[in-house]
């Protein structure tokens, strides 16, 4: 079996690692991939953006099965516009992933759905954001509606900081259009957590449990990034604390996204933070986290492939999917500056 990887980071570089496990992978590619994966991976200089030049890679070179890592290409609709040519891709169409394109969107959904998270506003214009602001409760986020790399929340302790952040994000386009709408939510205290699932967009099964720290530097401190480390399993997810996640959030979700016409196969990822009332989601992605994936599939027993193969055909129940006892962590070198402008190019 000839598989492609889309994308190019340390997630993708574990996920080729976990593919070439498997005893049914004869060649992989990697779009635009890293150097690091040069071992395991031919590498195809095709940004993961380029949804067509993919596609027709893939027909070129009987690709078997394409494996999306990042969030960009699934919202611009690669999974519709290889499915559209009879070719095998892992993970959600454009509609599904609208569950991380529009934060708006997922707020919206979730609250239709009973599906426990922060209460909310939606801002489009700046000025009623600032109004708003002016009477708020703080802390609260201030969140950019579009994709902003995981660094698009901002938690503000006060109102001169949550102004800023509107100034930042919606006038000055901090984050481009991706900022042109925010989400203001209350803050939530608890305990964060990641949790991942396959899904085949009926049944629906939860990864062990993993922590990221986003902030730059340590102690929590300093602006978000898209995560500088993460490890797994976390202790204070118990076997009790898991299936209510699965059953209140993971599954929910999934139902409500084929009620309204989303199917979601793949990845359904879940920023959730333990509160005392119980687990609430903090944001929705439609793929595999970073770094989270990292310290995930090293604790994944069997076959990745298959897994996937079964997501694909709706059959998940079919797949053997297994957790070895045991733990794992991986810290994030970034080049200085980030996650600001930074120097790349660098000789590591």
């Amino acid at each position: 079996m000839k598989v492609l990887v889309v994308g190019g980071g340390g997630r993708e570089h574990a996920l080729v690692w976990k593919l070439a496990q498997s005893a049914v992978v004869r060649k992989i590619y990697a779009a635009p991939g890293n150097a690091g994966m040069f071992r395991k991976a031919e590498l195809v200089n095709i940004a993961p953006d380029r949804v067509k030049d993919l596609a027709e890679f893939a027909l070129r070179q009987k690709i078997d099965l394409t494996v999306v890592g990042p969030e960009l290409p699934l919202t611009l609709g690669i999974v519709d516009a290889f499915q559209k040519r009879r070719l095998r891709i892992f993970g959600p169409t454009q509609a599904a992933s609208e569950i991380e394109a529009s934060k708006a969107f997922a707020k919206r959904f979730m609250q239709a759905h009973h599906i426990p998270t922060a209460s909310f506003m939606v801002f489009e214009d700046p000025n009623r954001a600032r109004t708003f602001l002016r009477s708020a409760a703080y802390p609260l986020v201030i969140k950019a509606d579009g994709l902003a790399a995981g660094k698009g929340a901002v938690i503000c302790e006060a109102k001169d900081e949550a102004m800023q952040t509107i100034d930042r994000m919606m006038v000055a386009q901090e984050f481009g259009q991706a900022g042109s709408r925010v989400v203001i939510e209350k803050y939530l205290e608890g305990e964060e957590v990641t949790v991942m699932a396959f899904t085949d967009g009926k049944r629906v099964v939860p990864m062990v449990s993993s922590q990221d720290h986003k902030a730059i530097f340590d102690g929590g401190e300093g602006p978000n990034t898209g995560g500088m480390g993460a490890y797994a399993p976390t202790r204070f997810v118990d076997s009790r604390l898991m299936q209510q996640i699965t059953e209140e959030i993971l599954e929910q979700t999934v139902a409500g996204l084929s009620q309204e016409g989303r199917s979601f196969k793949g990845i359904l990822y879940a920023g959730l933070m333990i509160t005392r009332q119980g687990p609430k989601v903090i944001e929705f992605n439609c793929r595999f986290g970073d770094p989270e994936t990292q310290v995930v599939l090293p604790l994944l027993e069997g076959d990745l492939v298959e897994i996937f193969l079964s997501i694909i055909e709706g059959e998940l129940e079919l797949a053997d999917v297994r957790w070895r006892d045991g733990a794992a962590a991986c810290v994030v070198l970034a080049s200085e500056g980030y996650p600001g402008p930074y120097e790349k190019g660098r000789r590591i």
